[in-house]
């Protein structure tokens, strides 16, 4: 059987095959107005017309919608008296001293909020009931209105769907895509369930009209969709789920660097994803780090996603000088279509350009060589842009890297300094196709010493939807003291949830075997807002206190405790390549193929380049060393050592101290 995983990026769309015979990556430029172009145009290159495929994909249908606010034209049905909940929202501010920050674009279109009257108690009790000649007249305004997707909220639904539920049936027989907040988030919290409902509902329709024109083109092949919890799930649940898949391809890479990582011998790992247009960093403290709070697009998503932080700093970041006269880098970027100006069409001067304009390419041997890239382009555009603040070509190149480096530099300092923990004290694992040009750099800043470079680290996060098992969670909210609940209740309550998630993953093709139910709450103390998920064992509460204690300093184990929220994760566990042994005997690097002058500490450097697919494991040098393949470019400066272990990971290994001291 043939896989295929396969992410679309900003600049490029990365495919990798694996059958008997081992791993086939490729890379084709992304086509941004019709994303399954570039897809289609990859497989056809990959696959002869007699094979067929199970397709893993990674979309960024979903998040581009959002970004960009081309989504859906949607409508809000909630209880009547609580039209304002997502205008309200908690009343906080990202930027606390910030006078001049700007409103919150809405995704419901002014007037089409519509308040019904009905009204459920907390404890799911009904204190006004449904009336249907409201919906006969609710679906009447609806069809003047021409939306295109309705996202149904009414208060307590997580207690007690029946509302919704009749609500839902009517306006689907009406012909109206519908989602329910009661099986989007089924979880307590007004703004939060609303929040990510609309989401749902705003992205849903476009994400299912780009599905069903890729399972019409890929014809016999099956189709998965990467989700941002790490797993995946059918092409026919994402069309109806899309908010499940608004951070898909980051997690892939997360889950790839998990699993090349542990090979190589390394649980500790802060991983640095650095594509074309952004820079996604994720902490794994040997195991993958999840969170219930994430944001997109300014707006909340309350839903287990990998806890991946995010940077508008790639290789295509553009460079620019703002109003005060100071060099700027992104977060726009040129993309695809022009990008860079070294790809010919380009106008503006990017990272990638300051890193060819400083040697760190090799302009014939780009994308392994069916990719040129013209440096008189960008050298006349940096000429152009240094004039403007008395920076030479070399020097305004320089800057743009450095500036770059401490945008993702200060990325990592969030999942990582911000919650506790010291950089040095794990390994960068850096992928992604500018990953390997800027890793050293980012080790230096933060004093980390070891820097790890997966041998498809260019297309790793296609190689994670290969590792990634499938995956659903589920959640019921039941806000009850700890002390009032026992733990066979509590084996009752989850018991729907199990059978349900066991039914699923069933339905999914898994045998019993290949399924894995995790089960675990939501705690707090009592007065406590917020929860902290803990595994549903024997003595959670003492599990509570211990992990309360680790993320905030202190705990209070003689202080009451709630359990607010149950969890059900369902895994169904996928064929997997099998990674080799990292051991590997030691042996000199080959010639090198050639030797161009480098940059480091704004000194040329004669540096060697070789190609990587000629490189073995058990293969090790000094920096500094340039090494290009089809999927990326990685520099090793000259205080760094080079290993290849067994599994093709490259190890740099930095041999003294760098000038700059951490923060």
């Amino acid at each position: 059987m043939i896989r295929l995983g396969i992410d679309t990026g900003g600049t490029f769309t990365d495919l990798l095959r694996l059958d008997e015979r081992g791993i086939k990556v490729h890379k084709v430029r992304s086509t941004p107005d019709d994303p399954s172009q570039a897809i289609f145009s990859g497989i056809a290159e990959l696959l002869t017309q007699d094979e067929s495929a199970e397709i893993i994909h990674g979309s960024t249908v979903a998040t581009n919608a959002l970004l960009e606010r081309k989504g859906a034209r949607v409508a809000l049905v909630t209880t009547k008296g609580f039209e304002d909940v997502l205008k309200i929202g908690r009343q906080t501010r990202a930027q606390l001293y910030n006078f001049m920050v700007e409103a919150r674009r809405p995704l419901i279109a002014e007037g089409l909020t519509f308040g019904i009257a009905e009204r459920l108690n907390a404890d799911g009790s009904t204190l006004e009931p449904l009336d249907e000649s409201d919906i006969k007249a609710l679906i009447d305004t609806l069809h003047t209105k021409t939306v295109d997707s309705v996202a149904i909220c009414l208060l307590h639904s997580y207690a007690n769907p029946i509302h919704e539920e009749r609500l839902s049936s009517a306006l689907e027989d009406a012909g109206f895509i519908v989602s329910t907040s009661h099986k989007i988030l089924p979880e307590y919290r007004e703004f939060e369930r609303w929040s990510t409902t609309v989401v749902n509902a705003y992205v849903t329709p476009l994400m299912a009209r780009y599905l069903t024109r890729l399972e019409d083109g890929l014809n016999k092949n099956s189709l998965s969709i990467m989700q941002s919890n790490g797993g995946s799930i059918s092409a026919i649940r994402a069309k109806t789920a899309a908010v499940q898949t608004i951070l898909s391809g980051p997690a892939a890479g997360v889950v790839g660097a998990h699993a090349i990582g542990n090979a190589s011998g390394y649980s500790r790992l802060i991983t640095f994803d650095m594509g074309g247009t952004s820079t996604d960093v994720s902490l794994i403290n040997e195991k993958i780090g999840t969170t219930m709070e994430s944001t997109v697009g300014d707006f909340p998503v309350r839903l287990p996603v990998l806890d991946i932080h995010t940077v508008g700093a790639g290789g295509g970041s553009i460079a620019y000088i703002d109003s005060g006269g100071s060099l700027r880098v992104g977060p726009r970027s040129a993309g695809a279509d022009p990008g860079p100006a070294c790809y010919g069409k380009g106008t503006e001067l990017t990272v990638t350009d300051a890193n060819l304009l400083l040697g760190r390419l090799d302009p014939e041997y780009f994308l392994g060589g069916r990719m040129s890239l013209n440096l008189d382009r960008p050298r006349e555009v940096a000429k152009q842009l240094g004039q403007q603040i008395g920076l030479s070509v070399i020097a305004l190149a320089e800057g743009i890297v450095r500036i770059a480096n401490t945008n993702m530099e200060n990325a990592i300092r969030v999942v990582s300094v911000q919650r506790g923990h010291d950089p040095r004290d794990f390994a960068l694992l850096a992928f992604g196709g500018a990953g390997g040009l800027h890793a050293c750099d980012i080790a230096d800043l933060l004093d980390i010493k070891t820097v790890l470079i997966p041998e498809h680290s260019g297309v790793l996060s296609a190689l994670g939807m290969l590792l990634a098992d499938v995956s659903k969670d589920y959640s019921l909210t039941i806000l009850k003291p700890t002390a009032q609940i026992t733990e066979e209740e509590l084996h009752l309550q989850f018991k729907p949830l199990i059978d349900r998630a066991i039914s699923d993953i069933q339905s999914e093709g898994f045998a019993e075997d290949d399924i894995v139910i995790e089960c675990a709450l939501d705690m707090r103390y009592k007065g406590q807002a917020y929860e902290i998920t803990v595994p549903f064992t024997t003595g959670y509460e003492a599990a509570f206190n211990r992990q309360h204690d680790q993320f905030y300093g202190y705990s209070d184990p003689l202080r009451a405790t709630e359990i607010v929220h149950l969890r059900v994760k369902s895994i169904g566990r996928t064929r997997k390549p099998t990674l080799p042994n990292p051991a590997a005997n030691h042996r000199e690097l080959p010639i090198p193929s050639s030797v161009r002058p480098t940059r480091f500490a704004r000194k040329p450097v004669p540096t060697p380049i070789y190609h990587r697919e000629l490189l073995t494991a058990g293969m090790q040098c000094q920096g500094p060393a340039l090494i290009v393949s089809g999927q990326s470019t990685t520099i090793i400066p000259p205080h760094f050592d080079l290993a290849i272990d067994g599994v093709g990971t490259l190890i740099a290994t930095r041999q003294r101290p760098h000038n700059k001291k951490p923060r």
